[in-house]
């Protein structure tokens, strides 16, 4: 698994640029995956979420609190895949801070007694990055008729 500091910051703008993730969590022997907006503190090497304490992930996290992450963005064909810890908190500063436009969907204001902070500290990252969508299948396509493997992007696996 590389530790590239290039590839580290890379997972991070990768992260920023798609803004949503697909937050994994283990329910008994079954898995469950819900969107999330996620809010980026590179600082604490964590990323974090608002979330409902109605909800059953509140409950999940607490019996296994090994999660998945998946950001994608299929238009640009550039994807990020984070294993890493997560902890809920009722920190009402922070949770202050990251109440902005998504959270109003859910919650009325920033002191909705309901709403909880899930940070993630990520233990390591897998992302691809491709040049797009019309430029990988032009490539897939020249390599199926050349029967060669396309250059697709960049995958590499990080260490967080």
């Amino acid at each position: 698994m590389a530790n590239d500091n290039n590839d580290i910051q890379r997972v991070w703008d990768l992260m920023k640029k798609i803004g949503f993730a697909m937050l994994v969590t283990r329910d008994g022997d079954k898995l469950r995956a819900r969107p999330m907006s996620a809010y980026l503190d590179r600082d604490q090497n964590a990323i974090l979420f608002l979330t409902d304490a109605r909800r059953h992930k509140d409950e999940e996290i607490a019996r296994e609190p090994h999660v998945n992450l998946s950001f994608a963005d299929a238009g640009s064909q550039k994807y990020v895949s984070i294993t890493g810890t997560a902890a809920i908190s009722n920190d009402r500063e922070r949770i202050r801070q990251l109440f902005s436009t998504p959270a109003k969907a859910w919650w009325d204001s920033a002191e909705d007694p309901n709403i909880r902070l899930l940070k993630i500290s990520p233990d390591d990252a897998e992302f691809w990055d491709s040049p797009g969508s019309v430029i990988s299948y032009v490539k897939m396509a020249a390599a199926a008729a050349t029967g060669t493997r396309p250059d697709l992007g960049d995958n590499r696996k990080v260490a967080m």
